[in-house]
């Protein structure tokens, strides 16, 4: 993908030097959630708001493994310098202009979209980094959860170590690759704006329904991210080898795929996120048409594109 590193965004809250964000979750032992971890991420996950592997873990009951919840307190990161001004590696600032460029630019387009295409005016998202915890308008938020959407104050959150988390899924950390899990939680914003997440918890109170309508949600925001693939393409900023980078991830966050790495079975029943060939197809399917109207998953339902 063709960028150049600019300024940050405007709709960037960064909370990377403040000492835990007000509180974090609990952590068993072993590098697991307990269980005060463990029902906050499904609030998150499932009724509050929408996680890109959230609910995904909080369906496990786990972290990430021995090394997912390797959580160090934000003060003994030192993570403001003596000025004031957010610590960060060179590799961490590069990130940050990637989410600054990826942000604006997705929601440039969503303002050109929406309106054209689904009769909605778009509203911009806020965008936070955090480090290690901070709160929501969804309740508190830790890294281990992966990146999510909070529809209360429409706001995504995000710690960038994710991407090293994501890498022991399988998953790319390249430019696209990131952009495309950014774009996924703008999607998840889209669907608030046309008030298909509230329709979505409204199904999601009758227990039978919570883990169709979940996995639909989360198909429709892969769609709607490969509608902004779709854009970078028209605008010839989309490089070879960037739509792979985009469906290694779709792939490695897939439920099929965590859940055979996390206990070497698979329970479409409790999926909340989809399997990772439907991930994959519902982004390519934004990614080829470039057309809302297309990723209704809802009726075509989560069976019907992608498999």
């Amino acid at each position: 993908m063709e960028w150049t590193p600019g300024g940050t965004s405007s709709d960037i809250e960064d909370r990377r030097g403040d000492s835990g964000g007000g509180g974090g979750f609990n952590l068993g032992g072993g590098g697991g959630f307990g269980i005060v971890g463990f029902i906050i991420v499904v609030v998150i996950g499932l009724i509050s708001g929408r996680g890109f592997l959230g609910s995904i873990l909080g369906g496990l009951g786990a972290g990430m493994g021995s090394g997912g919840a390797n959580v160090q307190p934000a003060q003994e990161r030192q993570a403001r310098n003596a000025d004031g001004t957010v610590q960060e590696s060179s590799s961490e600032h590069r990130d940050v202009q990637l989410v600054s460029f990826v942000l604006d630019d997705a929601q440039k387009t969503w303002t050109a979209i929406l309106p054209e295409q689904a009769g909605r005016n778009y509203r911009h998202a806020k965008l936070v980094l955090f480090r290690d915890a901070t709160r929501s308008g969804c309740g508190n938020a830790q890294s281990s959860t992966g990146p999510f959407y909070c529809p209360q104050d429409e706001r995504v959150y995000i710690d960038l170590g994710f991407w090293d988390e994501l890498r022991k899924l399988g998953g790319n950390t390249g430019d696209f690759a990131q952009a495309y899990v950014i774009t996924h939680e703008l999607g998840h914003h889209v669907q608030n704006i046309l008030g298909i997440e509230q329709r979505a918890q409204s199904a999601m109170r009758d227990p039978s329904q919570r883990s169709k309508t979940s996995v639909e949600l989360e198909l429709q925001a892969d769609c709607y991210a490969g509608i902004w693939a779709h854009s970078t393409q028209q605008r010839n900023i989309l490089q070879s080898g960037d739509i792979d980078q985009a469906l290694q991830n779709a792939a490695a966050v897939g439920d099929d795929h965590i859940q055979k790495m996390q206990r070497g079975s698979v329970s479409p029943e409790s999926f909340t996120h989809g399997t990772s060939a439907e991930r994959q197809g519902w982004f390519k399917r934004g990614f080829t048409t470039g057309e809302v109207k297309q990723c209704d998953t809802f009726t075509a339902g989560a069976d019907g594109y992608g498999r």
